[in-house]
């Protein structure tokens, strides 16, 4: 029930007046910390799970099947609504549509389909190409078409503004917004007028990336809320926080030998282990348990 419940709560989310905010997660942990914390919503990220998964960057490594094993196992670690990054689909519509199906399958509320050429680049890298626009058309009316559930929603992500200007950015939102599409994604705006006009012509919910050091200006999200965004994720934060956190402790242990000093950094051996669920085990182990 538990799944089916996250894609009828991120629709209804979706269309309140307040924005909805999904951090981004590379890993179990990081998404139990992130549903601790009161977020309604987490958003996985291919260039995190790259990271996490392969210590390679985010140009179209991971496979459809490697994906959908880290969404599955997010939607079991949390009760929150998944927001899965699906890359280009994999391949053709006809590709797109098992790819929508696997999701489905793992539970996911959302999953994300941009329309780069594979392999595929991080929207804030240069060096993008993207697919004509009637390809991309053709791969979204096949998702929409693919899931059994209609509460499953698609975002459409047009990478067009960095090589082709705003205004194809936009054409093409709107013409994926008419194949279907339940959100539009138009990835790396450069200005905060084109923000702007991003927001005042989508009649389905507008998604707002905010990638640190990206492209697009990095605004609060009462900001976004304001000019008209619907869904803002954080794609990277959690990943670059941790990744800086880890060197900045392992550069202590080499240099003095001992961790004592970054102590005061980490997180209680107890809480830790209260974080991961570890008492719904020992409960779990006491009901079930033949020892007297």
């Amino acid at each position: 029930m538990k799944k089916e419940n996250t894609r009828t709560r991120l629709r209804t989310l979706l269309y309140q007046d307040q924005i909805v905010v999904a951090p981004g997660t590379h890993d179990c942990l990081t998404a139990r910390i992130i549903e601790k914390e009161g977020f309604n919503a987490l958003y996985m990220t291919g260039y995190g799970t790259s990271a996490s998964m392969l210590g390679k960057p985010d140009v179209g490594l991971l496979t459809l099947t490697e994906m959908v094993a880290r969404a599955s196992r997010l939607v079991e670690a949390v009760n929150i609504p998944v927001i899965a990054d699906a890359d280009t689909g994999y391949g053709n519509a006809v590709n797109v549509a098992r790819t929508v199906r696997e999701y489905e399958k793992a539970g996911v509320a959302c999953l994300q389909l941009e329309d780069q050429v594979a392999p595929k680049k991080c929207g804030h890298m240069l060096g993008r190409e993207i697919i004509p626009k009637d390809e991309m058309v053709g791969k979204i009316k096949a998702a929409c078409d693919a899931r059994q559930d209609d509460n499953l929603m698609i975002i459409a992500r047009t990478d067009a503004r960095t090589t082709c200007g705003i205004d194809e950015a936009i054409e093409r939102g709107l013409a994926y917004e008419e194949a279907g599409a339940d959100i539009i994604f138009v990835e790396s705006p450069e200005t905060e007028e084109e923000m702007k006009k991003i927001t005042s012509i989508f009649v389905v919910p507008v998604l707002a990336n905010m990638v640190e050091h990206g492209r697009t200006p990095f605004l609060p999200v009462s900001k976004l809320e304001e000019i008209g965004y619907n869904l803002a994720i954080f794609p990277v934060t959690s990943t670059y926080v941790i990744a800086k956190a880890v060197q900045d402790v392992m550069a202590t242990l080499k240099k003095t030998g001992s961790t004592e000093s970054m102590m005061d950094k980490m997180v209680l051996f107890e809480e830790f282990n209260n974080l991961i669920g570890l008492p719904d085990i020992l409960e779990v182990e006491k009901l079930y348990s033949t020892r007297k």
